[in-house]
């Protein structure tokens, strides 16, 4: 056996492509809404590796479904289905509207699969010239060509030109920017692409005005409405997708993140006559519908779809708010926070404005993990099964940390 040589923050920048700057301690153990790291120092994990550690770090539920998967079946190639992968898109088909469901790796390549699917269905039932597609300024859909320029930021997709054509970007919640979109491509118009709540800009929740013209539009040009849940989905807000929540029923919609709890997954789902068009040879993925992914997946969703998780979600959300309103009434850091369940944006006030990083690397420092969501808002997206004591020692860790920087 070789010998496990001991490894540091430094390596990183030493070996690693630098698309990332981690924080300058390294964990190493978890359980539940908790973190240690190399040094035995224990955090409170209010990022939840960004809204995907669905049910905290090694729950009993996932590590036995993995141990158990892992000494039967790893992978199979794509000629070959497998047990854990027709269960969990049962699930799946049998508690959304989805009639189909295809598996991948991650969000990105969810979304890249719904976008595909959505120019070829309509090539082949409308014609070659149905292929404008409209998404939102700041939405954030993967890091794929295609997702970066569905997206809306230029930043992401800067550089990597040319960037697939055919693309209209609105103001998200501009009602009537969205009617001049549809207005100027008419039938032209393959399909939409939206988040119900921009994540990765924000926090910034969709308008019921604008989910529903979205949904109205796209019915009255036959065009599809793409649902991005890959943040939103999987118990996130409270119920097992947001547009449960809606009244607005996609075409197609995507998740990830939280449908593996951890582990690398995702998945597009839609009906029986959108999915047609994707005969054997179309699309497809090597490692998409895993067994060992799905089979953890399986345990994840039996977990989360359950009134009592859902509810819990709808209390610790609760939890959250109050928390936080407490530490304003002290420590004044905010002006807003907006968000649903436990997906929650503190939009930062003019002494903090432009000073997210600042915030998360004091939090660090005090022990507690959160996000950014742009510059002026702290993104908190904690494990939905985070434990009140943990909500309160995080809370607590949070006043500290926003107090050093006053």
């Amino acid at each position: 056996m070789s010998k496990i040589l001991p490894v540091s923050r430094a390596l990183f920048d030493e070996i690693m492509m630098p698309c990332a700057s981690p924080a300058p301690f390294i964990p190493v153990r978890g359980s539940g809404a908790r973190v240690w790291d190399q040094e035995d120092r224990m955090y409170i994990d209010f990022a939840a590796g960004v809204a995907t550690n669905a049910l905290g770090h090694c729950h009993p539920a996932m590590t036995a479904a993995l141990q158990a998967q892992s000494k039967k079946l790893w992978h199979v190639s794509p000629w070959l289905t497998n047990e854990p992968a027709l269960r969990l898109a049962r699930r799946l088909v049998e508690n959304t509207f989805a009639e189909r469901v295809f598996f991948c790796n991650s969000g990105a390549e969810a979304n890249e699969a719904a976008l595909k699917l959505a120019r070829r269905y309509a090539n082949d039932t409308a014609g070659s010239h149905k292929m404008q597609i409209i998404s939102t300024v700041n939405a954030f859909h993967g890091r794929t060509l295609f997702t970066v320029t569905a997206s809306g930021q230029p930043k992401y997709s800067s550089g990597f030109g040319p960037v697939p054509e055919g693309i209209t970007h609105v103001p998200y919640n501009d009602v009537a920017a969205l009617q001049a979109a549809f207005d100027q491509h008419g039938d032209n118009v393959c399909a939409m692409i939206l988040e119900p709540i921009q994540g990765e800009s924000g926090v910034v929740p969709a308008t019921e005005e604008f989910l529903h013209m979205a949904r109205h539009l796209c019915m009255w040009h036959k065009a599809l409405l793409i649902l991005d849940e890959v943040q939103t989905g999987m118990g996130r807000t409270g119920v097992l997708f947001s547009y449960m929540n809606s009244g607005v029923t996609p075409d197609i919609l995507t998740s990830a993140k939280g449908l593996g709890g951890g582990f690398p997954i995702g998945a597009m789902l839609t009906t029986h006559e959108i999915a047609r068009v994707f005969a054997p040879g179309v699309h497809g993925t090597t490692f998409g519908g895993n067994p060992l992914a799905c089979a953890v997946g399986e345990a994840v969703f039996d977990v989360i779809n359950t009134p009592q998780l859902l509810e819990g979600v709808r209390i610790r959300h609760r939890l959250f708010m109050a928390g936080l309103k407490a530490i304003q009434q002290r420590v004044p850091f905010c002006k807003l926070i907006r968000g649903e369940g436990l997906l929650l944006g503190c939009v930062l006030d003019e002494r903090l404005q432009g000073r997210s990083l600042d915030v998360i690397n004091a939090a660090g420092k005090a022990g507690l993990l959160v996000l950014a969501a742009g510059p002026d808002v702290v993104r908190l997206v904690p494990p939905l099964t985070i434990a009140e004591e943990d909500i309160r020692e995080g809370m607590a860790r949070l006043e500290k940390a926003l107090s050093i920087l006053s």
